[in-house]
């Protein structure tokens, strides 16, 4: 949601000759920031939904869980806790609950880790990983689109709904830039992702006293299950997971963009 939400400070679309007797920009600025804002908010709520089944496996085999070996900023601090008890809800299999129901595990958190601070286990990668991962996935939307529209703007673009002298990308290949976004962007911060969710587990894993802070816990995974089955263990999945969500996430806004007349 945030990835699709921020599309909004990138750079403007290409933009075809203005027609003369055309309408001045003032007229559709009225509330821009909540258009965008709605257009964002749609474009995630669109994407999480469309992968959300996947989630619970990645938590899965991020953690090692051995019942799938053979599976190959102020709104995250404020929404942190609940995603704290989402992974250790998620990690629970028959036969082996912790936890009862959301109510317990916030409950048992807070008083058997240390209180409030005990939903934050994790916080530090989280934080981390998010500037490569947005920083990266908004450039390569961004380059994508840009060349498209630059260098065969018949081929891959058309005039915005909402402004024909605006070019955009068609729906396809907005998918395909999209797509191809989020898997580069995935690769690079997927080490963080992984700490992250070893972190956020606590003590529902055996080696919990090895994993105190981002840094024995990154030292840990690799030491004991290296680079392709430790850091970026499940990234294959993740790729399942994340390149039809930024498809979706990125389509969608750019769908909404003209739906709320922001080009």
């Amino acid at each position: 949601m945030a990835a699709a939400a921020a599309l909004a400070a990138a750079d403007p679309p290409p933009t075809m000759p203005q027609a003369a007797g055309a309408g001045g920009p003032t007229a559709r600025r009225d509330f821009y920031w909540l258009r965008s804002f709605l257009a964002g908010g749609i474009a995630g709520c669109c994407a999480k939904t469309t992968v959300a089944p996947l989630d619970r496996v990645k938590v899965l085999l991020q953690a090692h869980n051995h019942h799938y070996k053979h599976l190959g900023m102020t709104a995250v601090i404020c929404t942190y806790p609940l995603d704290m008890v989402r992974v250790r809800l998620a990690f629970q299999v028959k036969g082996e609950h912790t936890y009862t129901g959301i109510i317990h595990a916030f409950k048992t958190i807070y008083a058997k880790e240390g209180g409030c601070l005990g939903f934050y286990r994790g916080l530090m990668p989280t934080i981390l990983g998010m500037a490569p991962y947005a920083g990266v996935s908004f450039f390569t939307f961004g380059t994508l689109k840009s060349v498209g529209l630059s260098h065969a703007p018949t081929l891959l673009g058309r005039p915005s709904s909402d402004n024909p002298n605006v070019l955009v990308l068609k729906t396809h290949i907005n998918l395909l830039c999209g797509g191809v976004a989020g898997a580069i962007a995935q690769t690079i911060s997927y080490p963080f992702d992984v700490t992250r969710r070893r972190m956020q587990l606590g003590t529902v894993l055996p080696e919990y006293e090895k994993c105190l802070t981002m840094w024995e816990t990154m030292k840990y995974v690799y030491g004991h299950h290296g680079i392709r089955r430790g850091l970026y263990r499940g990234l294959s999945l993740n790729y399942i997971r994340c390149v039809p969500s930024q498809a979706v996430a990125f389509t969608t806004y750019e769908l909404m963009k003209q739906f709320f007349h922001l080009n």
